[in-house]
């Protein structure tokens, strides 16, 4: 058993330190970043609390309750953002990266601490699919967001289309990498590959502003 209480803690204090003497983008990652923890500690309470509430089993719960209850936290703070401080572009892009990163740095700490760090294929797996997944997952949505703005969509039905974009695709994952055989084996390598092309994406978006 661990105290995910305490080990957000002791990661998030110094954080919190660096931001007095950090100032501009690095600044705003940072404390995206530690917004990120802090969500994906709120996500897991929630979603204990709802997978005991319907009393489904650990298969069901990856797929049709983490997913939603998940995204629908890393997405609060970005529409914070968007709406309240009015943040746009790139820069919306930084926060959600920074919440992304957290999100998974922050479960990943976790689940290496319940499970073990001895199992190389295991740390690899844990980084490369799942730690780039919740970071793809938010940059879909920011990029999301974005082109419906460009486009005049940004209303409710538009921002839930960007989320329902996010959900399908973290569900998808779950999906897959719950499913031994060939099925996990494309779910590990789909974030990768995924994370490839928003790079691509984002770099041409970069060229044009």
């Amino acid at each position: 058993m661990i105290y995910a209480e305490n080990i957000l803690l002791c990661i998030l204090i110094p954080l919190l330190v660096s931001l007095l003497f950090i100032t501009g983008k690095a600044k705003r990652f940072a404390l995206s970043f530690s917004v990120g923890m802090i969500v994906c500690l709120l996500a897991a309470y929630i979603s204990g609390y709802t997978e005991l509430l319907s009393d489904i089993d650990e298969f069901e719960a990856a797929v049709y309750v983490s997913p939603i209850i998940e995204e629908l936290m890393k997405m609060l703070p970005v529409l914070f953002c968007l709406v309240v401080l009015r943040t746009e572009g790139s820069d919306l892009l930084l926060v959600a990266a920074g919440i992304g990163s957290g999100f998974a740095t922050f479960e990943n700490c976790c689940y290496l601490l319940t499970r073990g760090s001895g199992v190389f294929s295991y740390v690899m797996i844990r980084g490369l699919a799942v730690g780039i997944m919740h970071i793809v997952c938010m940059m879909v949505f920011a990029l999301s967001l974005i082109a419906a703005k460009r486009f005049h969509a940004l209303s409710f039905p538009g921002v839930f289309g960007c989320l329902a974009l996010s959900m399908t695709y973290h569900g998808l994952y779950n999906l897959l990498v719950s499913l031994p055989g060939l099925s996990s084996s494309i779910g590990y390598a789909l974030p990768i590959v995924t994370v490839v092309y928003l790079y691509y994406e984002y770099r041409k978006y970069s060229n044009r502003n």
